[in-house]
Parts: C-alpha cells; structure tokens; sequence
C-alpha cells in the first residue's frame, strides 16, 4: 500500500467510524509502509496505539488487506530517539496489547483520553434549567482548570439526564484551554479492563503511573465495578493518590455513592467526601427548553419544513423520563417530515410517534410499587404487606403507601385494601407522614426519588 492509498482508504474510514472517532483516533496515524506482510503505523503515544489496536485494529487491517492483499497484519510503534516502541500487532491474538506508556511520557500539548469523546457535548450545548443548574455550575468550575473546594465531583442520575454530556463538556474545555494538562476520560469498565491486562501482562508499575501521572482523571458510570474486589481495590489507591497529589477527579454514577450496592465502604466514603450532586429528572419547563435548542440544529438540515405552534408542547408534557428519548422522537419527526414532505403538526406527531407516546403513558401499578420497596429495603414482600407494625417495616409501608398515593389513580381505601385490608386512616396517616419526612428527612427524600425513577423509568 502506498501513501497515496492510505490518503484515499483514510475518507472511507471516516465514514465507517465518524467524524469525532476519525479525527481522535484514525487521523493522527502516520503511515510508515508495509514490509513482510505488516503494515506499521506511528503513533504520538504507546496509549493511543493500544487504544486504535483493539478498538480499531480489525477494521484498519479489513480494509488495508481489501487495498493491498499482502498485507497480513498492522501494528502501531512510537518513535523513541529514532527505533520505534511497538504496540502490539492487531490481529495477532497470541499477541498481547501493550501497557499504556505512564502519561509523564507523553506530548504534555497532547490530551489523553480513554475513550473519544462526543463532539456534541459541550458547555454550549447543555440546556440549563433547575434540576441541573448545580450540577452544570460545578461542572463549570471544575473545567476552569484551576484548584477547586471539592474533590471529587460525583455526578449522578437516570439514564438521558445530562451526566455522560458534563463529563465529555469538561474534558472538551480543558483541551481546548488548558492543554497542558493531561486529562483521562474513560468508562469504569475500561479501567476494569485495563487493570485485568496489567496483571495478566505483568505490567502493574506502568498501569500505576500511567493513573497516577494525570492531572484530572474522568469515570464515568463508576457502579459498573462495585461487587469486583480486584479492581475496587485499585481504584481506591488510584484515587487517594491523586486526591493527595491535589489532581481533580470527577466521577458519574447512576445513584448517589452511599446507594450503589457491593460498593466498598471506603470507597463510598471517599466519593462522599467531595461534592455530590444529583442531576434531577427534568422538568417541562426545561424539556421544552431543550426540544428548542434542537429544533434549531433540524432546521439547517430541513429548512423547508414547517413545525405547527403546540407540537414542542406537547412532546415536553408527555415524553417525560428521558431526555434522550425526547431527542430522538424530535430527530423522528423531522425525518420521518421530511421524507413524506408534510408539514409538523400534531397529527403527524401522534401518528409517527405512536409508540413511544405508548410507552410513556405506561401506568404503574400498586403492586409494582410494593415489590420495589420491599426490594429497595431488602425486606419481604408479605412482612411489607401484613400486619406486623415494627419501625423497620412500618416505614417501608408508609412509603409504599405515599407512592401509591402520587403514582397511581387508586383511591385511599383501594390502596388501603392492597396493603392487608387496612382502613383508608392508616394510609392517609402513612402519606402525611412520609410528606413530613420528605421535607426533614434527606434520606427519605433520596429514597423515593431513587424509587420514583425505578418506577417510572
């Protein structure tokens, strides 16, 4: 293969891998020829090199071989003092991947990061409103780059809610302002996957380095290795480390640390120590916010279209618990728009988006609510449902009985006769009492917030 070729074969890898991944990960390899069958790239670290051989490497071999059928194999070196490091050849299983270099060893004008990160998400195309204001301010500082009052930062929330777009916000402003900083973004499973491969390649110095040599180290879904001890292990001396050498840490989560089980204690503490904050479920007022600011990216791909006053409405009243899900029935209703040439209005929304407005309008039931809870409390459904009144099973049933009461159409005495045959009193009881300790009460209020979204999610 030529460099001519790999010029053309580089446009075609575009579009299979897209944009952002091209220009993080395929863009930067410099095609050095191919001798014995091996196409050899050069690569700016040993990182990026482990990182294009497993994520890439098939791919990149695919089409190489497809240009030039000598081709058997592609590895990726580093040039060092004019003889190349080699990053392992990618198929070759018998191969292993090679340890990322310690992050001190890089470009310091060269970000590392874990994973690519999504072009979309950015600081300015975040739609701000109350259940995120926090999370965004603290976001925000943290991506000033500078020393901070808190630390770590825990993100966490539902599905569709905004954590995945602060984290890659953050990471994006601190290459564009602060290059000088080494900042690693990666999932928690990531991290599993590269600890396992320092122990089975023997390669556990390196891995240390590499983590603890960075300015700001980025976790995103950090439930993802509560319950492996192994690793669990090493990220809590991975984040002491960094904690004591004053570098930022900023972690995502699906709940709050102290609810995410087989978690370590100590870890939880640890991520209990910075600040925690929750990314609430939206409300209308901010998902109308958001279906506007897409509205204007549709338009410059459709600007032929008409959207009738009332359709953001109603799609910010009745798609509801993911914003994700919200996006991509806006994404519909403009193709689907498009392609039959009519204009948005609300009959074309209720017909092309028929099944998601069913799914929304999904109905929880008494009896979902009390597995939930019995679940949530680790008690048993018929102690929750029967007539024992003890204080750890009695609140359970109270706040069994205050969903039923906001989540269902049940009257008091239906809801009282699906909790053992009680009077409608006790569950009036139990549901003012439960709005009392809401307001009193912080764990009671994160309780049935967690519980609210299993239900409604």
């Amino acid at each position: 293969m030529t460099q001519e070729e790999w010029g053309q074969l580089q446009a075609t890898l575009e579009r299979t891998v897209g944009k952002n991944n091209y220009l993080n990960w395929i863009k930067p390899l410099s095609f050095a020829g191919v001798s014995d069958g091996v196409a050899t790239f050069h690569v700016p670290t040993n990182f990026m090199g482990t990182y294009v051989s497993d994520n890439f490497g098939d791919l990149l071999l695919h089409q190489i071989a497809a240009a030039d059928s000598d081709v058997r194999r592609v590895r990726f070196t580093v040039p060092s003092g004019g003889a190349p490091r080699q990053a392992p050849a990618a198929p070759a299983p018998d191969a292993p991947a090679p340890e990322a270099e310690p992050a001190a060893a890089a470009p310091r004008d060269e970000a590392l990061h874990g994973a690519p990160l999504d072009a979309r998400f950015r600081f300015d195309t975040f739609v701000v409103g109350k259940p995120n204001e926090l999370a965004h301010a603290a976001a925000r500082r943290v991506a000033e780059g500078g020393a901070v009052t808190f630390n770590p930062l825990f993100l966490y929330g539902g599905v569709g809610l905004g954590k995945t777009h602060l984290m890659h916000a953050i990471a994006w402003e601190l290459r564009e302002t602060r290059p000088e900083l080494n900042v690693l973004y990666l999932s928690a499973e990531q991290f599993m996957y590269r600890f396992i491969q320092a122990l089975r390649e023997k390669k556990m110095i390196d891995f240390k380095e590499l983590f603890r040599s960075v300015d700001v180290l980025m976790v995103d879904d950090v439930q993802f290795i509560a319950g492996k001890d192994s690793t669990q292990e090493e990220f809590f001396h991975t984040f002491n480390a960094l904690v004591d050498g004053q570098k930022q840490i900023i972690i995502s989560g699906d709940r709050s640390p102290g609810e995410i089980k087989h978690l370590e204690d100590r870890i939880k503490s640890r991520l209990q120590c910075g600040l925690v904050v929750d990314l609430h479920p939206t409300d209308y007022e901010l998902r109308l916010g958001i279906l506007q600011s897409k509205v204007e990216q549709h338009r410059a791909l459709y600007p032929d279209l008409r959207l009738e006053p009332g359709v953001l409405e109603f799609l910010a009243l009745r798609i509801s618990t993911n914003v994700r899900v919200l996006e991509g029935a806006l994404t519909r209703l403009f193709a689907f728009a498009s392609l039959v040439g009519r204009t948005i209005d609300m009959d074309l929304a209720q017909d092309c988006l028929a099944d998601i407005l069913r799914a929304s309008e999904r109905k929880v039931t008494v009896e979902e609510i009390q597995r939930k809870v019995s679940e949530h409390y680790n008690i048993r459904l018929s102690d929750l449902i029967g007539p024992k009144r003890v204080r750890s099973l009695a609140r359970p049933r109270q706040v069994a009985m205050y969903l039923a009461k906001q989540l269902t159409a049940r009257s008091l005495p239906e809801i009282g006769r699906s909790f053992g045959g009680r009077d409608h009193t006790t569950v009036m009881h139990g549901v003012k009492r439960i709005e009392e300790l809401r307001a009193a009460d912080s764990q009671i209020a994160e309780d049935l917030e967690i519980l609210r979204r299993a239900l409604e999610g």
